[in-house]
């Protein structure tokens, strides 16, 4: 899949207040994005959690073509009746439509959607016609499957309003994601099951994991330092085996780092936590490089595995305290090689990833191979830039 993050939206406006509740709830605990209900629900939503808010528009909006839109929600869905029946109208000629004429006017002034129920060519053609006055253009299909949102996703790729898919499952979710290659850019989950809407998600979250490329580099010096300022990023998710973040003194080579997710004699596990190395040191959180001494709580970070998978953090602490270091340089292999090093804690629990297992600094040696990430730019304030940069 390409790289824009898909949405996933509940649909909840149907069934007594528990039924969507349970609904809106699960989505809430899962993370997803969004929950689309009938207008006299919104400030029972609001009082949930936050997530963004679709709603309906009464038939008094619709035939006012109101501005303001419905209630508190976020996003005001045009095409369907008040109570969200799915009842799509098509008019003979579109340009005489109450629904397109409230599109207009709404757009720009509030997000806004247009809901089709796909029964036929013409409501195909009738969601296509509709995005220039859209935010986002949801169909729902009755009896289609793959041809109608392949033709749709082709007609409105250029075109700046979203297409949210009706789904039922996670593997319907994933083939409208995948569709035409560029995909839907959200589906409408309709499920009561709780293990679905889960599924739907992690199954998202698991394809949208990038891959950053690793090296190995080995090892040419192993020797210990002095006492200096060391930043241990505690992260609001779980690390496992392979899995640490990528730290360097030279933006053009990056260690992994490992985390603290291996029990030992010395402490107990904290496979939260990251001991990344000094303040001054680069750690990849993205796109960009920061520096340790930068992050602070509610900062995102990136999780790298031994593979290469990616995934994101919230930090949630960042210790900084004064302890014994170990200077490491490495070699990596190229057209030339380059030489790189970083600075960590002189201590057991601090380890770098391996080629097949962590290693503890205390027990490197010369002519040990580790994984890094190897750039060929420079970067200025942490962007990646093609110029003349001399690190050592």
């Amino acid at each position: 899949m390409n790289g824009k993050r898909r949405e996933i939206w509940i649909k909840a406006d149907v069934g007594t207040w528990a039924e969507k509740k349970s609904r809106i709830t699960t989505g809430l605990e899962s993370g997803v994005d969004g929950v689309l209900v009938v207008e006299a629900d919104i400030a029972k939503v609001t009082e949930l959690g936050h997530l963004k808010i679709a709603a309906f528009a009464s038939d008094s909006e619709i035939e006012s073509e109101s501005e303001s839109g419905t209630g508190e929600a976020d996003i005001v869905v045009y095409g369907a009746g008040s109570e969200g029946d799915g009842t799509t109208q098509i008019p003979s000629e579109i340009a005489d439509s109450d629904v397109l004429n409230a599109l207009k006017s709404s757009f720009g002034t509030k997000l806004n959607a247009g809901y089709v129920e796909l029964r036929g060519k013409k409501y195909e053609q009738f969601a296509v016609d509709i995005a220039d006055y859209c935010n986002y253009v949801i169909v729902i299909g009755k009896d289609w499957k793959i041809i109608p949102l392949e033709n749709i996703i082709a007609e409105l790729q250029h075109k700046d309003a979203k297409v949210i898919a009706g789904v039922q499952s996670a593997e319907e979710a994933m083939t409208a994601f995948e569709t035409l290659e560029y995909g839907a850019d959200g589906v409408l989950l309709d499920t009561d099951d709780v293990s679905e809407i889960k599924r739907t998600v992690e199954m998202r979250d698991a394809s949208e994991m990038g891959k950053m490329p690793l090296s190995s580099a080995r090892i040419t010096k192993v020797e210990e330092r002095e006492m200096g300022d060391r930043v241990c990023v505690d992260t609001c998710s779980l690390m496992t085996l392979g899995e640490g973040m990528l730290v360097g003194s030279q933006s053009f080579a990056l260690f992994l780092v490992h985390s603290e997710s291996e029990e030992s004699p010395y402490v107990a596990a904290r496979p939260f936590r990251v001991n990344a190395g000094p303040v001054y040191a680069y750690v990849l959180v993205g796109e960009k490089t920061r520096y340790l001494s930068e992050l602070t709580s509610g900062d995102d970070v990136l999780i790298v595995n031994a593979e290469g998978g990616t995934r994101k953090a919230i930090v949630g602490r960042v210790k900084i305290e004064k302890r014994p270091l170990m200077l490491v340089e490495a070699e990596v292999e190229g057209e030339e090689k380059r030489k790189c090093s970083i600075i960590l804690q002189n201590a057991e629990t601090i380890k770098l990833m391996g080629k097949t297992k962590p290693i503890s600094v205390v027990d490197l040696k010369e002519g040990d191979e580790v994984l890094v990430h190897v750039t060929e730019t420079a970067r200025h304030f942490g962007i990646a830039v093609e110029e003349m940069v001399i690190e050592k």
